[in-house]
């Protein structure tokens, strides 16, 4: 059954399952079949990216009655978004699967995004590993004793030289990691994730492994842009969480910081979701299981992603299963 928006006497809300938009082709050179083993409808054999919660202009997401992301926030307002969410939506939800390496990259801070990008915002965000291959990498961090002035050099230099900078890390399904703003980073192939961020497309491409197109081009770079918000002395490890037992099962906290919070929720029976008044969340299936409220429900399949309004009818999760949920702020 596909969830819609219905309005309460009180403004309380069910759950909204939403339809992604996808980045395709020539957008991810590096993308492939992967997010169709999830179930989604890939619109291109080289399919990188589904935006599942997303108000980003041209790729944004919709209601089952096709209504966007954006819309239903300007009709429900805060009984949606929340009391102490501003009229910016501050989030992204995204599927990314990759069967080549990203782009070596790095997102600038709110401050610098501001100034350079328009006033857009900054980009932190976390990566959860929800399928690799053996063997599979990514790129996180510099390695240490790089300095700035030593990855300038390599980066006028290129190949070789940009690859020796860099920190390398062996992933596996269940890896959380945060990526905050100044961080180098790039996915490797072989790997199926989740990916929470602030809602904002700036990124800074400064290597992307001497690729070139069909007509011998390389895609842009932004190697000045990029070596300004570069932080080398991030050094950070993936995020070990701290689970507690509540009704219904079982919350791991991975991350708390000013652009948002990401939980695992472990479910084990029913588990009572209860309204937030202050921010939505956004919820992320890892494995089958029901959303009930009172007059619908609707079965999740593992990737599949919804709202929860910040004034949230009565609403339960049932099953045996893992779901990742995050909001904005702390």
């Amino acid at each position: 059954m596909t969830a819609k928006v219905k309005e309460r006497e009180d403004m309380q809300l069910v759950p909204i399952l939403m339809t992604p938009a996808y980045r395709y082709g020539a957008m991810t050179p590096w993308g492939g079949a992967g997010l169709a083993k999830l179930g989604k409808k890939i619109p291109d054999p080289r399919t990188g990216e589904s935006l599942e919660i997303s108000v980003l202009p041209g790729l944004e997401s919709r209601d089952g009655e096709g209504r966007t992301l954006t819309e239903l926030l300007e009709r429900f307002g805060e009984a949606m978004r929340g009391t102490k969410v501003g009229r910016t939506f501050p989030l992204l939800l995204k599927l990314i699967a990759a069967d080549d390496m990203l782009s070596v990259q790095v997102h600038p801070d709110d401050a610098y995004a501001g100034l350079n990008e328009g006033g857009k915002l900054g980009k932190t965000e976390a990566w959860v590993i929800l399928s690799a291959e053996p063997g599979a990498q990514i790129v996180y961090g510099i390695r240490e004793g790089v300095t700035r002035q030593a990855l300038a050099a390599a980066c006028e230099s290129g190949g070789e030289a940009v690859r020796a900078c860099l920190n390398r890390v062996p992933v596996k399904p269940g890896d959380v990691y945060f990526i905050p703003a100044g961080m180098v980073h790039a996915l490797g192939g072989g790997i199926t994730l989740m990916e929470i961020q602030q809602s904002s497309d700036v990124t800074y491409r400064f290597y992307d492994w001497d690729r070139v197109d069909e007509s011998g081009r390389g895609r842009e770079l932004h190697v000045k842009k990029g070596l300004d918000v570069t932080k080398t002395d991030l050094h950070l490890a993936a995020c070990a969480g701290e689970t507690t037992p509540c009704e219904g099962g079982s919350k791991t906290v991975y991350i708390r910081e000013d652009a948002f919070t990401l939980e695992r929720w472990h479910v084990e029976g029913s588990m009572k979701l209860g309204s937030t008044p202050e921010h939505f969340r956004l919820l992320c299936a890892l494995s089958p299981c029901s959303l009930v409220w009172d007059g619908g429900a609707a079965h999740l399949t593992a990737g599949q992603c919804v709202f929860l309004p910040a004034q949230l009818a009565d609403t339960a999760l049932e099953g045996a299963a893992d779901v990742l949920v995050c909001w904005p702020g702390k």
